[in-house]
């Protein structure tokens, strides 16, 4: 080993405290994301003082290569292991390197672990593979799986059998076994126990007590499967068979029932713990991924393919992320870092397998195929130990084949039987940590693959024969639709607007003797029904399917020959001309794929552009004039086809209310307006999130408004209801709205429907059947013809604004029905969770205009007035949901960014330049960061001027302002932040040619001056507008990232 040298480099680490040391720096729920952050500011080695000694981690391949010699270095029981040992002394996991028991039970073990032996547990391993299915085929596609509980009940059940040939049944309970959560419990406390100070343990009695209590219930477990054994011998050739029988071929000794039941309770502990992680990881993996998902189902009996999917699962999730070593003699490690005999050294695998060095720019995606037998083999020969989720030497995982074979086996039997997807599409990713890691709150839904019932599964996976009818698969029925002939309606949507409009369109087939079924598209991968009309509504977000429909939109591209045959369907597609390289990319290429695959097209694609803000109206023309004729073309009339008013209204006085399910209830911390009197207010309001709901710099918040008191008061007048007027719905065809138990009116108006969204078409229509008088129809006729633009859509006049416009005698019930229902609004989170994860704040301008309907009224927004509404202690409904992936910093934070805001189009930046913040404060170095932040006057509407001030007194940011309203030398005499771009454009330009990314916030009208002004930047003042069109198309979600709004 090299000599410790007087060249060496100093190993650089976090200050820490008087006697804790590093002790309090650490997310106690996840270590390791401290750790990991640690990783990024300190580089490939750092040091931590902890209250029982110095620690050095490691996170370069090169240095774990290093670290992994064992000449030089040992495994170590460290704190953490140190306390595990209380529950299993001197296990294989547990022992020391030179205690007796390691040897005798890791030489008598190994055959038991060997090639054939693990081969003969195959038929026991998908027995219980198959109970999983079978589970899951039977609760339906329809039920969250809570994926982590499921898979470690299926690890620990195939565990026990095989090795032992005991069983928990876990799946025949809704409890776990007790094992399972003082296993759990055990893991965590012995972690906490080894990172806190001994002095401190008078203050922890509860979890002491805890702690030795779930140490008897796991020994005590152990136990009774030992003396099952010995009460009935067995013939199996098992690992409990090798530990009562086998001998030692070296001392000839047997291993003593202490040391079983040491034994037994590691193989329980690290065998169903780390498999459990794996697999929950994977699929996790695979549904956010679906071309990886596609092609693990199209080679699931390759089974290469589906071992680099583990592969890769492992190398970016490791379920043990920090393995222990501790130096054998003083020297230097990487040749220069000087390490003493005995340290200890913990190589975080975490970071070491995600190393750019090894992997490039994609080091951090799911790639399987680089972990094909062929490319794996060429980068442990480039890069030894680049890839150590088993650990390393004489103590590495003896268990690693079993895990590995049982990992395949159940891997192959779900991708062969179900379609995978989110049960909440908007799901965030987190960590779940004991001595393992896992994903937390992983909810999925399984569907049954080939049109399988769970009986046909049933049979095929006994390897019987199955005798089928002809049941295609479809979504439920949605309740309240009468009987009728049967129709599916599938949609992909992230905001709900596809949603709604797949609502809509069920609400309607009743009225043509349809019963329709609405589900996401994701649920009808391999799927679609070839006996009904298919109805498929879907968006396009900058080019990409919504998250509920990109497994389907993988699986229909990968499609190769006419599997599609026999499918009817038709296409209505969403989409924002402001994207203009991929407006309705997606429904128009499904529109045309399915065809190519044999589906027979029904009608014309019908599409809107929600920035013209008449989807709805473009819908209902597209329904009446092109999908139902082109229906009732193919299939004739429906026989019972009903085109009365939908819903019938009953009036009473009880109290009863009802919750909305789409969303979780937060709570208002503060609220309070940040501009002065003659702006435009504005307003700031932090939430407190829900319990587990979590988010990332840049996403948004999902707010579910209430309508403004005014309009709901209007509409009660208009039909003559008293405040404390009760109704009770009852429907026969799908609706959004409460039915069938008394709601007061005031909730039904405020809370269940859009009171202020322009009128369509078809409901003025419906007016003018409604009306009584020849003129009246003749003018609501007009106005749903060629008048619709100008003076319905242009003015956003609503239902109600003709009602009182108009003296027409329409039912309250035919009202509602006119109504789309009320949808959530989004808002850019103006905060990093880096200052409080459990709150979110959120920046917004108050909507408040002359009407255009009705000059004598006030415009109010929906969304916002009902945020100015709230004060503190109010509660809400929310769910975060996530920006697209070009709006994100950097993960290098020494890349330069130029942020580009006007008003409240600042929020997102508020979020970026609090993180940067929270990064340089922890000794991050910081790339250079511009935000160019247009408004009205430095005393009237500078946002978060305070703030700004101090991030840019400590170099976090450099604020270029632009006034419009008032004359100051801070903007050198610039407007707009258009001029003030073009003002500082030598900078700008330098940064862009240094590698900056842009982010613009704001309008329609902003984004596209900055657009122009930032091409004639870049490429000069005589760029034409072809040449910056085609310039913003090459840089566009590469380099520069837009959230632009109305």
């Amino acid at each position: 080993m090299a000599d410790k040298t007087t060249d060496s480099t100093p190993i650089p680490g976090p200050p820490g405290y008087p006697l804790v040391g590093n002790a309090l720096d650490f997310n106690t729920e996840f270590p390791l994301q401290t750790f990991q952050s640690y990783a990024e500011q300190y580089g490939e080695i750092y040091r931590l003082n902890m209250p029982k000694g110095q620690i050095l981690i490691a996170s370069s391949q090169a240095l774990v290569h290093e670290l992994c010699d064992e000449t030089r270095f040992r495994k170590p029981i460290g704190s953490t292991l140190g306390e595990v040992r209380n529950g299993v002394h001197d296990g294989l996991f547990t022992a020391f390197g030179d205690e007796p028991n390691w040897g005798i039970a890791h030489r008598v073990l190994m055959p038991a672990f060997g090639p054939t032996s693990i081969q003969g547990m195959f038929d026991e391993m998908h027995e219980i593979a198959a109970q999983l299915a079978l589970k899951w085929a039977r609760h339906g596609p329809d039920m969250p799986i809570m994926v982590t509980d499921d898979f470690t009940r299926l690890t620990l059940d195939t565990l026990a059998l095989c090795a032992m040939d005991f069983r928990f049944n876990s799946y025949y309970h809704d409890e776990l076994h007790p094992f399972i959560q003082a296993m759990g419990d055990f893991l965590s406390e012995s972690g906490a126990r080894g990172m806190r100070p001994a002095v401190t343990s008078i203050f922890h009695h509860q979890a002491t007590r805890k702690y030795w209590e779930d140490i008897q219930t796991l020994r005590k477990t152990a136990q009774g499967v030992l003396d099952a054994r010995k009460a009935h011998p067995s013939n199996r050739r098992d690992l409990l068979t090798a530990m009562l029988d086998g001998k030692d071929p070296k001392t000839g000794q047997r291993l003593s029932d202490s040391s079983i039941i040491d034994n037994l309770i590691t193989f329980l502990i690290a065998g169903h713990e780390t498999t459990s992680g794996l697999l929950s990881f994977a699929f996790y993996l695979l549904i956010k991924h679906p071309e990886a998902y596609r092609k693990a189902q199209e080679e699931v009996d390759s089974l290469p393919y589906i071992a680099a999917i583990l592969r890769e699962t492992l190398r970016m999730c490791p379920t043990i992320p920090m393995i222990g070593r501790t130096a054998n003699e003083d020297g230097l490690l990487g040749g220069k870092y000087p390490i003493a005999k005995d340290q200890n050294c913990f190589l975080l695998l975490a970071q070491s397998q995600i190393d750019p060095a090894v992997f490039g720019d994609t080091a951090k995606g799911f790639v399987p195929e680089r972990m094909l037998d062929e490319n794996f083999d060429r980068l442990s020969k480039e890069f030894p130990d680049f890839w150590k989720p088993f650990g390393t030497g004489v103590r590495a995982c003896i268990g690693r084949p079993f895990a590995w074979q049982e990992a395949i086996i159940v891997m192959a039997v779900l991708l062969q039987n179900f379609d995978f997807v989110l049960d909440n599409p908007s799901y965030e990713f987190k960590i779940k940590q004991t001595l393992t890691t896992k994903p937390k709150d992983f909810y999925m839904r399984a569907v049954l693959r080939h049109e399988q019932t769970p009986t046909e599964l049933e049979h095929r996976l006994s390897g019987g024969r199955t005798s089928r009818t002809n049941s295609k698969a479809t979504a439920t029925t949605t309740a309240g639709a009468k009987q009728g002939k049967p129709m599916s309606i599938f949609y992909g949507s992230n905001t709900g607007t596809c949603e709604s409009l797949a609502q809509r369109l069920a609400t309607d087939a009743a009225s043509h003797g349809y019963a329709a079924s609405i589900t996401s598209l994701d649920a009808v991968t391999d799927n679609l029904p070839t006996d009904q009309p298919v109805a498929i509504i879907t968006a396009s977000y900058e080019g990409q399917p919504p998250d509920n429909a990109a497994p389907f939109y993988s699986w229909v591209n990968g499609l190769k020959a006419d599997e599609l045959k026999g499918v009817s369907y038709a296409v209505f597609g969403c989409g924002h001309h402001d994207w203009s390289q991929t407006f309705h990319k997606v429904p128009k290429h499904m529109d045309s794929v399915v065809e190519a695959r044999g589906g027979s097209r029904l009608c014309e694609l019908g599409l809107t552009d929600v920035a013209e803000g008449d989807m709805f109206t473009d819908f209902e023309q597209w329904e009446d004039d092109v999908f139902w004729p082109a229906i009732e073309a193919k299939y004739g009339v429906a026989e019972g086809a009903d085109y009365s008013p939908s819903i019938d209204v009953q009036l009473t006085c009880p109290r009863s209310s009802t919750l909305r399910q789409d969303v979780r209830e937060a709570v208002v911390v503060s609220e309070r307006v940040l501009t002065a009197a003659g702006a435009s207010p504005k307003k700031h309001i932090e939430i407190q999130l829900p319990e587990g709901m979590a988010y990332k710099v840049g996403d948004y918040l999902a707010v579910l408004p209430e309508n403004p008191r005014q309009n709901v008061v209007r509409a009660m007048r208009q039909f003559h209801l008293s405040c404390d007027s009760h109704v009770t719905i009852g429907s026969d065809k799908s609706t959004a709205l409460p039915t069938d138990v008394p709601v007061p009116v005031y909730t039904v108006l405020g809370s269940y429907v859009e009171l202020s969204q322009p009128a369509t078409k078809r409901g003025i229509l419906k007016l003018a059947d409604a009306a009584k008088d020849e003129a009246t129809k003749q003018q609501l006729q007009t106005l749903a013809g060629n008048s619709y633009q100008p003076e319905i859509s242009l003015k956003r006049v609503t239902i109600l604004d003709l009602l009182e416009r108009f003296s027409i005698p329409l039912p309250f019930g035919t009202f509602l029905s006119l109504l789309p229902p009320m949808r959530s609004r989004q808002y850019s989170i103006s905060s990093s969770p880096t200052i409080n994860p459990n709150h979110a704040t959120l920046t917004y301008t108050l909507l408040s205009a002359p009407s255009l309907a009705d000059p004598t009224r006030k415009h109010i927004g929906v969304g916002t007035s009902y945020l100015a509404s709230l004060v503190a202690g109010d509660k809400l409904q929310v769910s975060v949901r996530p920006t697209h992936t070009a709006f994100r910093l950097p993960e290098d934070a020494c890349t330069p960014i130029i942020c580009v805001a006007a008003g409240s189009g600042l929020a997102p930046f508020r979020g970026f330049i609090q993180d940067r913040a929270a990064q340089l404060a922890k000794g991050a170095k910081l790339g250079p960061t511009i935000f160019f932040f247009g408004c009205r006057g430095p005393q009237l509407d500078d946002l978060y001027r305070e703030e700004f001030d101090k991030w840019q007194e400590v170099g976090v940011v450099d604020v270029r302002r632009a006034f419009s309203r008032v004359e100051d030398p801070e903007d050198h005499g610039c407007k707009h932040v258009q001029d003030r771009l073009w003002n500082d454009r030598e900078e700008v330009k330098g940064l862009w040619e240094n590698g900056a990314r842009v982010y613009v916030c704001g309008s329609r009208s902003l984004g596209d001056g900055v657009k122009g002004m930032l091409g004639k930047v870049i490429l000069g003042d005589g760029a034409t507008g072809e040449e910056i069109t085609a310039w913003f198309d090459k840089v566009r979600n590469e380099r520069y990232a837009t959230d632009v709004f109305d």
